[in-house]
């Protein structure tokens, strides 16, 4: 009885039937979404493969400045250069720890110092007690050495300050005489005999 009807009528109400219109959206939207996944690849295709023109012409660069670097590279001129930055880095840290020290030793001066003006200040312009017996003994010495040069004579101290010689003039005779003062004789006899000697 099916035969009977139009095979186009069947087939209109088999597709009738069957509701595929919601079929066909579907495959629709799948193929967009196919499309637009295909679209979106391709540019991240073409996004990567410029990266890497891109990354490999700046490879090239750098390979380029490694190898002339390596060309100019002189390594032995490198390691004198480091010896001689070492040397001087030694003299610089040697030269450092020698003003420390004479920086510590001036200060230690300087302490001394401002004790001894202390102790000055404290003593007065006239000074301590052997300070002005040491300054009168001066004078007295000086004293002395005026009156023995008008005499004639000439009284001269040795390295450590002795008075160990003598040089006598005769101003009348003209005759020089030097005496060496010797400690085993005593002082009347160096005296008479240096009267003597200015007399005679």
């Amino acid at each position: 009885m099916l035969l009977d009807e139009d095979p186009g009528t069947l087939i209109h109400h088999t597709i009738g039937n069957f509701n595929i219109h919601p079929d066909k959206q579907a495959i629709t939207r799948i193929n967009d979404s196919l499309s637009t996944l295909q679209q979106s690849r391709d540019l991240r295709i073409r996004e990567a493969e410029s990266a890497m023109r891109k990354l490999s012409r700046h490879l090239n660069s750098l390979s380029t400045q490694h190898e002339e670097a390596v060309a100019v590279h002189d390594s032995g001129k490198h390691a004198a250069e480091i010896v001689e930055l070492d040397t001087k880095k030694f003299r610089i840290a040697k030269a450092a720890s020698e003003l420390e020290i004479e920086s510590e030793r001036l200060e230690s001066e300087l302490e001394m110092l401002k004790e001894r003006l202390v102790d000055l200040e404290s003593q007065g312009l006239e000074g301590d007690e052997a300070t002005r017996r040491e300054r009168e003994a001066d004078d007295a010495t000086i004293l002395r050495l005026k009156i023995f040069r008008s005499l004639g004579v000439d009284i001269e101290p040795d390295e450590a300050g002795n008075f160990n010689r003598a040089v006598i003039r005769n101003s009348r005779k003209g005759d020089v005489h030097v005496v060496n003062i010797d400690p085993k004789f005593s002082r009347l006899f160096y005296a008479n005999y240096f009267w003597s000697t200015m007399q005679g």
